[in-house]
């Protein structure tokens, strides 16, 4: 068995939006480093919001079929379910470290993924949530793994 690594939305946003800058080129490399090692893990979470983000929010926004494409890629890394305990618990996360809802629910699914390192830009880079401590590929690009 290997690591496993969980990947925040904002990350696979960058990755697949090109107007992104030095963003893409990171997030892109990273995430198909995760790809080639077999390690990324995700949630139905990040895959929703990876939808939206993509189809309305990203610079240079991709047409639906792309999407869907991108979404049955990425279908093949460890992809935790969302579920009514994972809310129970991530609700427990948020009063715990004091999170946001949002983010305590990725805390919860990294977690459950089994990954010790989540790769976020929203969360404080270094900081430890449990067994996982979440790393900024941006501003730490020589520890992406």
């Amino acid at each position: 068995m290997h690591d496993r690594y969980f990947v925040d939305t904002n990350i696979l946003v960058y990755a697949h939006d090109r107007s992104a800058g030095n963003k893409h080129l990171r997030a892109r490399s990273l995430a198909e480093q995760l790809w080639r090692s077999g390690s990324g893990a995700l949630s139905t979470q990040v895959l929703q919001e990876l939808c939206v983000n993509l189809r309305r929010k990203a610079g240079s926004p991709l047409p639906a079929a792309e999407v869907r494409s991108l979404i049955r890629d990425y279908a093949a890394w460890d992809v935790v379910t969302n579920t009514y305990e994972s809310i129970l618990e991530a609700l427990e996360i948020e009063i715990r470290f004091k999170t946001s809802f949002w983010d305590a629910l990725i805390l919860q699914a990294a977690g459950q993924a089994g990954a010790s390192i989540l790769y976020s830009e929203d969360l404080a880079a270094g900081q430890r949530y449990g067994s996982v401590r979440v790393v900024n590929p941006f501003i730490d690009p020589a520890n992406p793994q």
